[in-house]
C-alpha cells in the first residue's frame, strides 16, 4: 500500500457507516503492523537497540522484544 491508500483508509475509518469504518480500521491496522515491522527490521539492521526501538514505539523493551525478537 502507498501513503495515499493509508490516508484513504484513515478517512474511511471516520465514516458515518459503521461497517465501512470497521473495514477501514481492520485494513489500516494490518497495514500499520506491516509498516511497523519493516521499520523495526530496518532499525535493528542499523544497530538500534531494543530499548531505543521501544522508546520510539512508546512500549516497554520487553514488549518490543517479545513481538519482534525473532527477526
Amino acid at each position: 500500500m502507498d501513503v495515499s491508500t493509508i490516508h484513504t483508509l484513515a478517512g474511511d475509518a471516520g465514516s458515518d457507516d459503521p461497517i465501512v469504518a470497521l473495514r477501514a480500521i481492520a485494513k489500516l491496522r494490518s497495514e500499520l503492523d506491516r509498516v511497523e515491522s519493516a521499520a523495526v527490521r530496518r532499525a535493528r539492521n542499523a544497530n538500534a537497540t531494543w530499548q531505543l526501538i521501544a522508546l520510539a514505539l512508546g512500549v516497554s523493551k520487553q514488549a518490543v522484544h517479545k513481538k519482534y525478537g525473532r527477526m
